[in-house]
């Protein structure tokens, strides 16, 4: 194994916060009383991080995904992107709304509409022009790696390519944030490694903070600048660990002790979970 493949560098430090969340909690309400789903949640995620959420089951990764996506709002707490609050007198806050893009398990494609048409549909929907949408749309297969298949149909392509699509159409409105749950957690083992390698050049390229939720501890500690993992519910922070392997990584990097004692360390909190 070359001594490059092993080299290790600091994660470069990143000026400014994208991401500020200050006492987040969660409680859903049920006919036997409220369930405390997230609590105590504090943190600054630095804009052109990439944080990775790691937990057990239940244990809230998603809910605190959806705060910060805005498509929950947190029983207490504040969320500010870019040093604006998400939401304001119960309202989200549209500007802040259009920094970020989010990518789910679900590629959900609509069927009716070319791979192009898809990726274009954000555009669309905030006016952009025919041609302006059609232009943007290829420079994202090509980054996405998809390049060819503008006019192919969802039902054509492979779970692997639907979801690079997914991600296309997330990056489609230039968002500064990237919020993903579990994008590849339908995918087999092989296609998933590749997407690890593809979602790390996308990354670098783009530049965005990139938040994404994963049960692999080996996804996470590949991907990640930072892994948060939460405890059981109600979820806490129980641990903030740095990961810094130096990027760009290969898959071989799996296989260097650096690579292992982080997983390993992840593996061996999580058991105590149990």
């Amino acid at each position: 194994m070359s001594d490059d493949l092993l080299a290790t560098s600091p994660v470069p430090v990143r000026a400014g916060a994208a991401i500020n969340l200050t006492n987040i909690e969660q409680r859903y309400g049920g006919k036997t009383g409220s369930v405390l789903a997230l609590t105590e949640v504090n943190l600054d995620i630095a804009s052109g991080e990439f944080l990775v959420l790691l937990g057990p089951s239940g244990c809230g990764k998603t809910t605190l995904l959806r705060i910060i996506a805005g498509l929950l709002k947190s029983t207490s707490g504040e969320v500010k992107i870019n040093n604006e609050s998400l939401w304001s007198d119960g309202q989200r806050n549209d500007k802040v709304m259009q920094e970020l893009g989010v990518v789910f398990q679900d590629a959900n494609m609509f069927p009716w509409l070319t791979i192009q048409d898809n990726i274009a549909l954000p555009l669309k929907l905030r006016g952009v022009g025919k041609e302006e949408r059609r232009k943007r749309a290829a420079e994202l297969c090509e980054l996405v790696g998809i390049k060819g298949f503008e006019h192919r149909w969802p039902r054509e392509l492979s779970g692997g390519m639907r979801q690079r699509a997914a991600i296309a159409r997330a990056l489609s409105c230039r968002p500064r944030l990237l919020l993903m749950d579990e994008p590849f957690g339908a995918l087999d083992a092989m296609t998933r490694e590749q997407m690890n390698l593809e979602l790390q050049r996308i990354w670098q390229e783009s530049g965005c903070t990139i938040v994404l939720v994963t049960h692999s501890i080996r996804e996470a500690v590949f991907l990640a600048d930072r892994v948060l993992l939460l405890s059981p519910r109600p979820g806490r922070m129980d641990t903030l660990r740095e990961i810094p392997i130096a990027r760009p990584r290969n898959s071989y990097v799996q296989s260097s002790p650096e690579f292992q004692q982080h997983e390993l360390e992840l593996r061996r909190r999580l058991d105590t979970f149990a």
